[in-house]
Protein backbone atom coordinates (compact mmCIF):
# COMPACT_ATOMS: atom_id res chain seq x y z
CA UNK A 1 0.00 0.00 0.00
CA UNK A 2 2.81 2.32 0.93
CA UNK A 3 4.65 1.41 -2.29
CA UNK A 4 1.54 2.08 -4.40
CA UNK A 5 1.14 5.50 -2.82
CA UNK A 6 4.74 6.38 -3.63
CA UNK A 7 4.25 5.39 -7.28
CA UNK A 8 1.05 7.44 -7.47
CA UNK A 9 2.75 10.53 -6.00
CA UNK A 10 5.65 10.12 -8.45
CA UNK A 11 3.30 9.98 -11.41
CA UNK A 12 1.43 13.08 -10.25
CA UNK A 13 4.73 14.87 -9.71
CA UNK A 14 5.94 14.05 -13.21
CA UNK A 15 2.64 15.24 -14.68
CA UNK A 16 2.87 18.52 -12.76
CA UNK A 17 6.45 18.97 -13.99
CA UNK A 18 5.46 18.42 -17.63
CA UNK A 19 2.61 20.90 -17.36
CA UNK A 20 4.89 23.42 -15.68
CA UNK A 21 7.55 23.14 -18.39
CA UNK A 22 4.89 23.51 -21.10
CA UNK A 23 3.56 26.68 -19.43
CA UNK A 24 7.04 28.14 -19.19
CA UNK A 25 7.80 27.41 -22.85
CA UNK A 26 4.46 28.86 -23.88
CA UNK A 27 5.09 32.03 -21.90
CA UNK A 28 8.57 32.32 -23.39
CA UNK A 29 7.19 31.97 -26.95
CA UNK A 30 4.84 34.87 -26.24
CA UNK A 31 7.78 37.07 -25.46
CA UNK A 32 9.68 36.43 -28.72
CA UNK A 33 8.53 37.01 -32.32
CA UNK A 34 7.48 34.17 -34.58
CA UNK A 35 10.33 33.42 -36.97
CA UNK A 36 9.71 31.60 -40.27
CA UNK A 37 12.67 29.60 -41.44
CA UNK A 38 13.79 30.99 -44.82
CA UNK A 39 12.98 28.66 -47.72
CA UNK A 40 15.10 30.39 -50.36
CA UNK A 41 13.92 32.44 -53.37
CA UNK A 42 10.53 31.81 -54.95
CA UNK A 43 11.43 30.53 -58.42
CA UNK A 44 9.08 31.72 -61.17
CA UNK A 45 9.73 30.18 -64.60
CA UNK A 46 7.96 31.78 -67.55
CA UNK A 47 7.84 30.37 -71.08
CA UNK A 48 7.91 33.48 -73.27
CA UNK A 49 7.04 33.98 -76.95
CA UNK A 50 9.96 35.06 -79.13
CA UNK A 51 8.59 38.49 -80.18
CA UNK A 52 8.28 39.74 -76.58
CA UNK A 53 11.17 37.80 -75.07
CA UNK A 54 13.75 40.64 -75.24
CA UNK A 55 11.37 43.08 -73.52
CA UNK A 56 10.18 40.55 -70.92
CA UNK A 57 13.74 39.40 -70.18
CA UNK A 58 14.93 42.98 -69.68
CA UNK A 59 11.98 43.59 -67.35
CA UNK A 60 12.76 40.38 -65.44
CA UNK A 61 16.38 41.48 -64.95
CA UNK A 62 15.22 44.80 -63.49
CA UNK A 63 12.59 43.03 -61.38
CA UNK A 64 15.14 40.59 -59.96
CA UNK A 65 17.64 43.35 -59.20
CA UNK A 66 14.96 45.31 -57.32
CA UNK A 67 14.67 42.46 -54.79
CA UNK A 68 10.88 42.02 -54.93
CA UNK A 69 9.59 39.85 -52.10
CA UNK A 70 6.49 37.88 -51.22
CA UNK A 71 5.85 36.81 -47.61
CA UNK A 72 9.44 37.72 -46.85
CA UNK A 73 10.96 35.57 -49.60
CA UNK A 74 12.76 36.99 -52.63
CA UNK A 75 11.12 36.41 -56.03
CA UNK A 76 13.44 35.20 -58.78
CA UNK A 77 12.00 35.29 -62.32
CA UNK A 78 13.51 33.08 -65.02
CA UNK A 79 12.60 33.69 -68.68
CA UNK A 80 12.61 30.77 -71.14
CA UNK A 81 12.33 31.86 -74.78
CA UNK A 82 10.02 29.58 -76.75
CA UNK A 83 7.81 29.97 -79.80
CA UNK A 84 4.11 29.58 -79.04
CA UNK A 85 3.63 26.54 -81.27
CA UNK A 86 6.64 24.81 -79.74
CA UNK A 87 5.29 25.43 -76.24
CA UNK A 88 1.83 24.23 -77.26
CA UNK A 89 3.36 21.02 -78.60
CA UNK A 90 5.20 20.43 -75.33
CA UNK A 91 2.00 20.92 -73.35
CA UNK A 92 0.07 18.68 -75.74
CA UNK A 93 2.65 15.92 -75.29
CA UNK A 94 2.73 16.56 -71.54
CA UNK A 95 6.51 16.94 -71.66
CA UNK A 96 6.42 18.88 -68.40
CA UNK A 97 4.84 15.86 -66.64
CA UNK A 98 1.67 17.32 -65.19
CA UNK A 99 0.41 15.23 -62.30
CA UNK A 100 -2.57 12.95 -62.66
CA UNK A 101 -5.69 14.16 -60.90
CA UNK A 102 -5.76 12.97 -57.27
CA UNK A 103 -1.98 12.45 -56.99
CA UNK A 104 -0.79 12.50 -53.38
CA UNK A 105 1.72 15.36 -53.25
CA UNK A 106 3.30 13.96 -50.07
CA UNK A 107 4.30 10.67 -51.71
CA UNK A 108 5.82 11.99 -54.95
CA UNK A 109 8.72 10.01 -56.38
CA UNK A 110 12.17 11.53 -56.71
CA UNK A 111 11.66 11.84 -60.47
CA UNK A 112 8.32 13.61 -60.00
CA UNK A 113 9.88 16.05 -57.52
CA UNK A 114 12.60 16.85 -60.05
CA UNK A 115 9.96 17.47 -62.73
CA UNK A 116 8.10 19.84 -60.41
CA UNK A 117 11.29 21.82 -59.76
CA UNK A 118 11.44 22.76 -63.46
CA UNK A 119 7.70 23.04 -64.12
CA UNK A 120 6.67 26.31 -65.85
CA UNK A 121 4.93 28.70 -63.49
CA UNK A 122 3.43 30.74 -66.32
CA UNK A 123 3.36 31.11 -70.09
CA UNK A 124 3.35 34.25 -72.25
CA UNK A 125 2.34 32.88 -75.66
CA UNK A 126 1.84 34.84 -78.87
CA UNK A 127 -1.93 34.75 -78.63
CA UNK A 128 -4.62 33.68 -76.16
CA UNK A 129 -5.94 30.93 -78.40
CA UNK A 130 -2.78 28.88 -77.72
CA UNK A 131 -3.36 28.38 -73.96
CA UNK A 132 -7.03 27.84 -74.71
CA UNK A 133 -6.05 24.93 -76.95
CA UNK A 134 -3.63 23.59 -74.34
CA UNK A 135 -6.26 23.89 -71.62
CA UNK A 136 -8.82 21.98 -73.68
CA UNK A 137 -6.36 19.11 -74.11
CA UNK A 138 -5.50 18.96 -70.40
CA UNK A 139 -9.15 19.20 -69.42
CA UNK A 140 -9.90 16.20 -71.59
CA UNK A 141 -6.94 14.21 -70.26
CA UNK A 142 -6.96 15.20 -66.58
CA UNK A 143 -10.52 16.38 -66.07
CA UNK A 144 -9.38 19.79 -64.79
CA UNK A 145 -8.46 23.22 -66.12
CA UNK A 146 -4.84 24.32 -66.00
CA UNK A 147 -5.24 27.81 -67.52
CA UNK A 148 -8.11 30.16 -66.68
CA UNK A 149 -9.99 32.77 -68.69
CA UNK A 150 -11.45 34.54 -65.64
CA UNK A 151 -10.69 35.17 -61.99
CA UNK A 152 -7.48 36.27 -60.31
CA UNK A 153 -5.25 33.98 -62.35
CA UNK A 154 -6.92 34.65 -65.70
CA UNK A 155 -4.88 35.19 -68.84
CA UNK A 156 -4.13 38.91 -69.22
CA UNK A 157 -2.44 40.54 -72.24
CA UNK A 158 0.81 42.32 -71.40
CA UNK A 159 1.58 43.80 -74.86
CA UNK A 160 0.16 43.93 -78.39
CA UNK A 161 1.39 43.61 -81.94
CA UNK A 162 -0.09 42.64 -85.30
CA UNK A 163 0.85 41.25 -88.67
CA UNK A 164 1.79 43.91 -91.23
CA UNK A 165 3.31 44.07 -94.68
CA UNK A 166 6.93 45.16 -94.84
CA UNK A 167 8.34 45.75 -98.32
CA UNK A 168 11.26 47.67 -99.78
CA UNK A 169 10.28 51.18 -100.87
CA UNK A 170 11.30 50.67 -104.51
CA UNK A 171 9.27 47.45 -104.80
CA UNK A 172 6.27 49.01 -103.05
CA UNK A 173 6.25 51.91 -105.52
CA UNK A 174 6.10 49.50 -108.47
CA UNK A 175 3.32 47.37 -106.95
CA UNK A 176 1.32 50.50 -106.10
CA UNK A 177 1.56 51.70 -109.69
CA UNK A 178 0.76 48.28 -111.17
CA UNK A 179 -1.93 47.03 -108.78
CA UNK A 180 -3.01 50.07 -106.78
CA UNK A 181 -2.64 48.42 -103.37
CA UNK A 182 -0.75 45.76 -101.46
CA UNK A 183 -2.57 42.65 -100.30
CA UNK A 184 -2.54 38.90 -100.66
CA UNK A 185 -4.06 39.00 -104.13
CA UNK A 186 -1.39 41.47 -105.23
CA UNK A 187 1.29 39.20 -103.76
CA UNK A 188 -0.24 36.21 -105.55
CA UNK A 189 -0.27 38.03 -108.89
CA UNK A 190 3.29 39.22 -108.39
CA UNK A 191 4.40 35.72 -107.40
CA UNK A 192 2.87 34.16 -110.52
CA UNK A 193 4.16 36.77 -112.99
CA UNK A 194 6.15 34.60 -115.43
CA UNK A 195 8.28 37.52 -116.51
CA UNK A 196 9.20 38.47 -112.97
CA UNK A 197 9.72 42.09 -111.93
CA UNK A 198 10.19 43.38 -115.52
CA UNK A 199 6.66 42.20 -116.31
CA UNK A 200 5.41 44.05 -113.22
CA UNK A 201 7.21 47.26 -114.18
CA UNK A 202 10.33 46.77 -112.06
CA UNK A 203 14.00 46.44 -112.93
CA UNK A 204 15.50 43.44 -114.72
CA UNK A 205 18.10 43.10 -111.97
CA UNK A 206 15.38 42.41 -109.41
CA UNK A 207 14.61 39.02 -110.94
CA UNK A 208 11.39 37.43 -109.74
CA UNK A 209 9.23 38.60 -106.85
CA UNK A 210 10.38 37.01 -103.58
CA UNK A 211 8.01 36.69 -100.60
CA UNK A 212 9.02 36.67 -96.93
CA UNK A 213 6.86 34.79 -94.39
CA UNK A 214 7.92 32.85 -91.28
CA UNK A 215 8.19 29.08 -91.31
CA UNK A 216 4.94 28.00 -89.59
CA UNK A 217 6.71 25.09 -87.92
CA UNK A 218 9.13 27.44 -86.14
CA UNK A 219 7.18 30.67 -85.73
CA UNK A 220 3.48 31.13 -85.02
CA UNK A 221 3.58 34.10 -87.42
CA UNK A 222 3.80 31.67 -90.33
CA UNK A 223 0.45 30.10 -89.46
CA UNK A 224 -0.98 33.56 -88.85
CA UNK A 225 0.13 34.58 -92.34
CA UNK A 226 -1.63 31.63 -93.97
CA UNK A 227 -4.78 32.24 -91.94
CA UNK A 228 -4.73 35.93 -92.93
CA UNK A 229 -4.31 34.88 -96.57
CA UNK A 230 -7.41 32.70 -96.22
CA UNK A 231 -9.28 35.63 -94.67
CA UNK A 232 -8.57 37.82 -97.69
CA UNK A 233 -9.24 34.96 -100.12
CA UNK A 234 -12.70 34.31 -98.63
CA UNK A 235 -13.26 37.95 -97.64
CA UNK A 236 -14.22 37.13 -94.04
CA UNK A 237 -12.43 36.91 -90.67
CA UNK A 238 -13.53 33.43 -89.59
CA UNK A 239 -11.86 30.46 -91.28
CA UNK A 240 -12.90 26.81 -91.00
CA UNK A 241 -11.24 23.49 -91.75
CA UNK A 242 -13.37 23.21 -94.87
CA UNK A 243 -11.96 26.53 -96.06
CA UNK A 244 -8.30 25.61 -95.70
CA UNK A 245 -8.80 22.16 -97.25
CA UNK A 246 -10.58 23.59 -100.29
CA UNK A 247 -8.48 22.48 -103.31
CA UNK A 248 -8.95 25.82 -105.08
CA UNK A 249 -7.72 27.77 -102.06
CA UNK A 250 -4.81 25.38 -101.57
CA UNK A 251 -3.76 25.80 -105.21
CA UNK A 252 -3.92 29.60 -104.84
CA UNK A 253 -1.94 29.52 -101.59
CA UNK A 254 0.70 27.19 -103.05
CA UNK A 255 1.16 29.54 -106.00
CA UNK A 256 1.55 32.43 -103.56
CA UNK A 257 4.05 30.69 -101.30
CA UNK A 258 6.05 29.52 -104.32
CA UNK A 259 7.54 33.04 -104.30
CA UNK A 260 9.41 32.34 -101.06
CA UNK A 261 13.13 31.74 -101.48
CA UNK A 262 13.63 28.96 -98.92
CA UNK A 263 10.75 28.96 -96.48
CA UNK A 264 11.50 25.50 -95.11
CA UNK A 265 15.09 26.49 -94.34
CA UNK A 266 14.31 29.82 -92.71
CA UNK A 267 14.98 30.41 -89.03
CA UNK A 268 12.40 31.36 -86.43
CA UNK A 269 13.71 34.95 -86.56
CA UNK A 270 12.46 35.82 -90.04
CA UNK A 271 12.59 39.62 -89.78
CA UNK A 272 16.14 39.37 -88.45
CA UNK A 273 17.09 37.23 -91.49
CA UNK A 274 15.41 39.83 -93.69
CA UNK A 275 17.66 42.50 -92.18
CA UNK A 276 20.82 40.41 -92.46
CA UNK A 277 20.42 39.05 -95.99
CA UNK A 278 18.21 41.68 -97.60
CA UNK A 279 17.04 41.22 -101.19
CA UNK A 280 18.31 37.64 -101.35
CA UNK A 281 15.75 36.69 -98.69
CA UNK A 282 12.88 38.63 -100.25
CA UNK A 283 11.36 41.83 -101.52
CA UNK A 284 8.77 42.02 -98.78
CA UNK A 285 6.36 39.97 -96.74
CA UNK A 286 3.84 39.67 -93.95
CA UNK A 287 5.65 39.81 -90.61
CA UNK A 288 5.01 40.92 -87.07
CA UNK A 289 4.96 44.70 -86.82
CA UNK A 290 7.24 44.69 -83.77
CA UNK A 291 9.82 42.52 -85.55
CA UNK A 292 9.79 44.85 -88.53
CA UNK A 293 10.18 47.95 -86.34
CA UNK A 294 13.09 46.37 -84.50
CA UNK A 295 14.89 45.82 -87.81
CA UNK A 296 13.94 48.96 -89.76
CA UNK A 297 17.15 50.84 -88.96
CA UNK A 298 19.34 47.80 -89.55
CA UNK A 299 17.78 47.24 -92.98
CA UNK A 300 18.26 50.90 -93.91
CA UNK A 301 21.88 50.89 -92.71
CA UNK A 302 22.81 47.65 -94.43
CA UNK A 303 20.91 47.95 -97.71
CA UNK A 304 20.50 51.70 -98.11
CA UNK A 305 16.76 51.45 -98.69
CA UNK A 306 13.94 51.69 -96.15
CA UNK A 307 10.98 49.41 -95.77
CA UNK A 308 7.42 50.57 -96.19
CA UNK A 309 4.81 49.21 -93.76
CA UNK A 310 1.24 48.54 -94.85
CA UNK A 311 -1.63 47.07 -92.84
CA UNK A 312 -3.75 44.28 -94.35
CA UNK A 313 -7.54 44.40 -94.56
CA UNK A 314 -7.73 41.22 -92.46
CA UNK A 315 -5.24 41.68 -89.67
CA UNK A 316 -4.06 39.17 -87.09
CA UNK A 317 -3.55 40.57 -83.60
CA UNK A 318 -1.10 39.10 -81.09
CA UNK A 319 -2.00 39.90 -77.46
CA UNK A 320 0.75 38.00 -75.57
CA UNK A 321 -1.31 37.03 -72.50
CA UNK A 322 0.40 36.23 -69.20
CA UNK A 323 -1.11 32.82 -68.43
CA UNK A 324 -0.51 31.30 -64.99
CA UNK A 325 -0.57 27.52 -64.47
CA UNK A 326 -3.09 26.78 -61.74
CA UNK A 327 -2.44 23.07 -61.14
CA UNK A 328 -0.78 21.57 -58.03
CA UNK A 329 2.54 21.33 -59.88
CA UNK A 330 3.39 24.87 -58.77
CA UNK A 331 2.95 26.31 -55.28
CA UNK A 332 0.59 29.07 -54.21
CA UNK A 333 3.63 31.26 -53.56
CA UNK A 334 4.87 30.70 -57.12
CA UNK A 335 1.47 31.54 -58.57
CA UNK A 336 1.21 34.73 -56.53
CA UNK A 337 4.80 35.65 -57.35
CA UNK A 338 3.91 35.31 -61.04
CA UNK A 339 1.04 37.74 -60.40
CA UNK A 340 3.53 40.17 -58.88
CA UNK A 341 5.65 40.05 -62.02
CA UNK A 342 2.55 40.40 -64.20
CA UNK A 343 1.65 43.62 -62.39
CA UNK A 344 5.22 44.79 -62.91
CA UNK A 345 4.92 44.23 -66.67
CA UNK A 346 1.67 46.21 -66.67
CA UNK A 347 3.16 49.17 -64.79
CA UNK A 348 3.38 52.42 -66.83
CA UNK A 349 7.18 52.46 -66.74
CA UNK A 350 7.58 48.94 -68.14
CA UNK A 351 4.74 49.45 -70.64
CA UNK A 352 6.62 52.52 -71.87
CA UNK A 353 9.71 50.36 -72.30
CA UNK A 354 7.68 47.92 -74.45
CA UNK A 355 7.24 50.64 -77.07
CA UNK A 356 11.02 50.84 -77.56
CA UNK A 357 10.86 47.16 -78.59
CA UNK A 358 8.22 47.93 -81.23
CA UNK A 359 5.36 46.60 -79.09
CA UNK A 360 2.06 48.35 -78.46
CA UNK A 361 1.19 48.85 -74.78
CA UNK A 362 -1.99 47.43 -73.30
CA UNK A 363 -2.13 50.19 -70.68
CA UNK A 364 -4.50 53.01 -71.60
CA UNK A 365 -2.18 55.38 -69.73
CA UNK A 366 0.64 54.88 -72.24
CA UNK A 367 0.64 55.99 -75.90
CA UNK A 368 3.01 54.87 -78.65
CA UNK A 369 3.61 58.54 -79.48
CA UNK A 370 4.56 59.67 -75.95
CA UNK A 371 8.29 59.61 -76.68
CA UNK A 372 10.35 60.96 -79.58
CA UNK A 373 12.40 57.73 -79.31
CA UNK A 374 9.32 55.66 -80.15
CA UNK A 375 9.74 53.68 -83.39
CA UNK A 376 6.09 54.49 -84.10
CA UNK A 377 7.13 58.15 -84.31
CA UNK A 378 10.47 57.57 -86.00
CA UNK A 379 9.03 55.52 -88.88
CA UNK A 380 5.63 57.14 -89.36
CA UNK A 381 6.71 58.49 -92.77
CA UNK A 382 7.24 54.86 -93.82
CA UNK A 383 3.65 53.95 -93.08
CA UNK A 384 3.82 53.01 -89.40
CA UNK A 385 0.48 53.92 -87.82
CA UNK A 386 0.03 55.02 -84.22
CA UNK A 387 -3.60 53.95 -84.57
CA UNK A 388 -4.17 50.99 -86.87
CA UNK A 389 -6.48 51.79 -89.79
CA UNK A 390 -9.92 50.30 -89.63
CA UNK A 391 -9.53 46.63 -90.45
CA UNK A 392 -11.19 43.31 -89.77
CA UNK A 393 -9.52 41.27 -87.03
CA UNK A 394 -9.03 37.61 -87.88
CA UNK A 395 -10.71 35.30 -85.39
CA UNK A 396 -8.68 32.73 -83.52
CA UNK A 397 -8.35 29.40 -85.38
CA UNK A 398 -9.25 26.13 -83.73
CA UNK A 399 -6.95 23.12 -83.42
CA UNK A 400 -8.33 21.42 -86.54
CA UNK A 401 -7.61 24.47 -88.71
CA UNK A 402 -4.06 24.72 -87.37
CA UNK A 403 -3.34 21.04 -87.89
CA UNK A 404 -4.81 21.07 -91.41
CA UNK A 405 -2.67 24.06 -92.43
CA UNK A 406 0.49 22.61 -90.89
CA UNK A 407 -0.07 19.25 -92.58
CA UNK A 408 -0.72 20.93 -95.92
CA UNK A 409 2.44 23.00 -95.51
CA UNK A 410 4.58 19.96 -94.76
CA UNK A 411 3.26 18.08 -97.78
CA UNK A 412 3.28 20.90 -100.33
CA UNK A 413 5.80 23.57 -99.33
CA UNK A 414 8.40 22.15 -96.93
CA UNK A 415 9.76 19.65 -99.40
Amino acid sequence: MKRSRIVFIAIVGIAILIVGVALVLRATDRERPLVVTPQGPIEVRILTALPVEPWVRAAADRFNQADHRLEGERIQVEIIAMDGLTALGKFDRNEYSALETGTDLVSLSTEQKQDMERFPTAWIPDSRYLPELANAAYNERLGRDVFLSDGEYRARPVALSLSSWGIYQSRADVLDETFGDLGWQTVHDAATAKGGWPELGGKDSWGFFKLVVPDPRKNVGGLAAMIAAAGEYYDRPNISTEDVTNPEFQAWLEETLSATTDLSGASAYTAEDFALFGYSVGDGGLLLESDLLNNMQGILNRWGEPLVLRYPDYVTWFDFPMTIWIGPETSALQKNAALEFEQYLLSPEIQQQAILYGLRPVSSDVSVTDSAESPFVEWQDQGVAAVVPRTSAMRSPDRDVLQALLRWFELNVAR
